[in-house]
């Protein structure tokens, strides 16, 4: 089990999603307070929207706490869930020197979220003045770039009952605890949210745990998932 919350999305390993959370961990004391220095504090609610998908690329913004998920939203509004981003990640990219505009989506999942803005001007000018800035950006990117990777690969491989089931382990053995009657998950996500990461309808998802619940692979409540056969989620 990890200590620190992982970032969710989709893959096919269960341990390696919070990868890229600490990009700007190899900077020195004096790189991080310069980049602290350049951006701007706030705090969101559940429900802000960070960005907007067609909005003009003007920088990223690091997770100081909380969760802001990265969305798509398709012609006829309905959302596709890229990531559920944790403290430690950032958002905003791939143009993080700004130019171009957002191909998705970011809101806020918690109250009390807190964000550090850094616009791309600052970002391009830190790059020239302290090349670790520059690794730093290039580690983090590559780490976005293979979690998108990830959820492409499992939504044009898995079929939507396998991305659940999938999806149930990596919320267990990232996110949920050990107890005798299985791995408790703690119900952060409704199951819209669940249904907008699988590629599926609320319904479903709904009907879809009830089954694997009649079978005593998991037991549901309102407040938590406890996954009794982690073994039986497999397609």
């Amino acid at each position: 089990m990890t200590t620190v919350p992982s970032a969710i999305f989709l893959s096919e390993y269960l341990l390696d999603l919070h990868e890229g959370a600490a990009f700007l961990d190899g900077l020195g004391a004096e790189e991080r307070e310069s980049i602290t220095a350049l951006g701007i504090q706030s705090k969101l609610g559940k429900g802000d929207r960070v960005f907007n998908q067609g909005e003009p690329h003007a920088g990223i913004w690091i997770i100081e706490s909380g969760r802001v998920r990265t969305y798509y939203a398709g012609p006829t509004g309905r959302e596709i869930t890229l990531a559920c981003w944790t403290s430690g990640h950032f958002v905003g990219g791939p143009e993080v020197f700004g130019g171009g505009r957002h191909v998705w989506s970011a809101d806020v999942l918690d109250d009390n979220t807190g964000l550090l803005f850094v616009s791309g001007a600052s970002l391009r000018k830190l790059v020239y003045e302290v090349p670790d800035v520059a690794i730093a950006l290039i580690e983090g990117l590559v780490a976005k770039g293979k979690a998108y990777s990830a959820a492409i690969q499992m939504l044009g491989t898995r079929s939507v009952s396998g991305r659940l089931q999938q999806l149930l382990l990596i919320l267990a053995y990232n996110h949920g605890r050990e107890e005798t009657d299985g791995l408790v998950i703690t119900r952060t996500m409704t199951n819209e949210q669940i249904a907008t990461i699988v590629g599926a309808t609320r319904q479903w998802v709904t009907q879809s745990l009830e089954n694997l619940q009649r079978k005593g692979v998991l037991s549901v409540s309102r407040k938590e998932i406890v996954v009794h056969h982690p073994d039986s989620l497999t397609e």
